[in-house]
C-alpha cells in the first residue's frame, strides 16, 4: 500500500484551556492526557513506517521551537509568516508532496484514544482519497454535542459514503434530532486528500488563494528541514478553513466513520472527561483534597487546593493565576483578558 502522509496544523493557543496553556506554551505542547504532549501523541499515531511516511509539520514561527524540540526524526517543518487558517496550511504541504502523494491532515491537539481505530479509518480514507474523494473523518456521535459542526451521511461508497451536506454547529434540540435519526457525525477536523487532487479543488473553487499559496511556494526558502514561504506573496493570501475552502464545495466529498476515543480537547470539562476519574466523576492532579464532590476537576501545580461538596466545577492552578469556572461555564474561559493575553 501506498505510504501516507501525515501533515500535522500546529497553530493556536488554546485560550480556552487557560491557565495551562499559554501563548509561550500552548496546548499542543502539554502533556495533557498521559505522559505525552498532544503534539507528540499525534506524531505517534503516525509513526508506524509500514503505513505512514516521515510527517510534515504545519507551523508558526512562535512555536517553532516547540515543534522541533518534540518532533520526530526526518519531518519537514513549513513555517508560516502567519496564520491563515486550514486551507492555505493544507495548500502549502500539498505543493511540498508529490502530487500522487496521500495526505492526512490532523491537528496537533486532540486526542484520540484508540490508536488502532484511527490507523485503520487512515487506511479505509487514503483508499478513497487515491481515487481523488475529498475524505473527512465522521467521529461517531456520542452524545449530542452543540460545540461541533456535523457531517450528515449520503450513499455509500467503497469503505465510506458521499457526504450530502456539512452542517453548522446546532442548537441542542437539532443535536438531538441528528442523534435519533442517525446518519450524523461530528466533524473532527481529519482530513485525507490526494495533493494533486486537493490543489486542483482548491483552484478551482478558491482560485486567488490557490494562485496566492502556489506563488508563496515558488518564492521560498528551503533551510534544510525547514521551509519558509515567501513572507510577501503569503500574507497577501486569503485566510479561510478548508471546510468552507474546499469540502462544503466539491462534488467529490466522501466521510469515513471512525469511534477512535476522539476529542478535541476543547475546554477543561473535554479534558476532565478524556482523563481518569473516580467513581463520582472526580479527577485531582496536584496536592487536592476532595470531601462530597461530583465531576470536579482540580489540578495544581503546587498550593493545597481543598473541595468540599461541590459538582460540576474545575479549579485550576498555574503559578499565580487561579481558575475557578463551572462545566457550563468553560467554553467561555478564551473570553478572559488573562486567556487572550498571557
Amino acid at each position: 500500500m501506498t505510504s501516507i502522509h501525515p501533515v500535522i496544523l500546529c497553530g493556536g493557543i488554546g485560550s480556552r484551556l487557560w491557565p495551562r496553556s499559554r501563548a509561550a506554551m500552548p496546548k499542543p505542547f502539554l502533556p495533557l492526557v498521559g505522559e505525552r504532549t498532544l503534539f507528540e501523541a499525534t506524531l505517534d499515531r503516525c509513526a508506524d513506517g509500514a503505513n505512514f511516511a516521515a510527517p510534515v509539520v504545519v507551523t508558526g514561527a512562535q512555536h517553532l521551537a516547540h515543534v522541533e524540540a518534540q518532533g520526530s526524526a526526518g519531518m519537514q517543518v513549513i513555517v508560516e509568516p502567519m496564520g491563515k487558517n486550514t486551507a492555505p496550511a493544507i495548500a502549502l504541504a500539498a505543493h511540498r508532496l508529490p502530487a500522487d502523494a496521500i495526505m492526512l491532515v490532523c491537528p496537533s491537539d486532540h486526542h484520540i484514544a484508540n490508536t488502532p481505530a484511527f490507523v485503520a479509518a487512515a487506511q479505509a480514507a487514503a483508499k478513497l482519497a487515491a481515487d481523488d474523494w475529498m475524505v473527512s473523518f465522521g467521529i461517531e456521535p456520542k452524545a449530542p454535542e452543540t460545540g461541533f459542526g456535523y457531517i450528515k451521511q449520503a450513499e455509500p461508497i467503497p469503505g465510506g459514503y458521499r457526504i450530502e451536506r456539512f452542517v453548522e454547529k446546532p442548537d441542542l434540540e437539532r443535536a438531538r434530532a441528528f442523534l435519533a435519526e442517525g446518519g450524523y457525525f461530528w466533524n473532527g477536523g481529519i482530513f485525507a486528500f490526494r495533493a494533486g487532487a486537493f490543489l486542483a479543488e482548491l483552484a478551482r473553487h478558491r482560485p486567488d488563494m490557490a494562485a496566492q499559496v502556489a506563488q508563496a511556494v515558488e518564492l521560498g526558502k528551503a533551510e534544510g528541514a525547514r521551509f519558509h514561504p515567501d513572507e510577501q506573496a503569503f500574507g497577501a493570501t486569503a485566510g479561510d478553513s478548508v471546510d468552507y475552502a474546499v469540502m462544503e464545495n466539491t462534488a467529490r466529498a466522501a466521510v469515513v466513520p471512525v469511534d477512535m476515543g476522539w476529542s478535541d480537547i476543547g475546554n477543561w470539562e473535554a479534558l476532565r472527561d478524556a482523563r481518569a476519574c473516580d467513581d463520582c466523576g472526580n479527577h485531582a492532579a496536584g496536592w487536592v483534597e476532595l470531601v462530597d464532590c461530583s465531576n470536579v476537576m482540580v489540578e495544581t501545580d503546587g498550593p493545597r487546593v481543598s473541595v468540599i461538596g461541590l459538582e460540576n466545577v474545575v479549579v485550576v492552578v498555574d503559578g499565580d493565576d487561579v481558575l475557578i469556572t463551572t462545566t457550563a461555564g468553560a467554553q467561555k474561559v478564551g473570553k478572559l483578558g488573562g486567556a487572550v493575553n498571557q
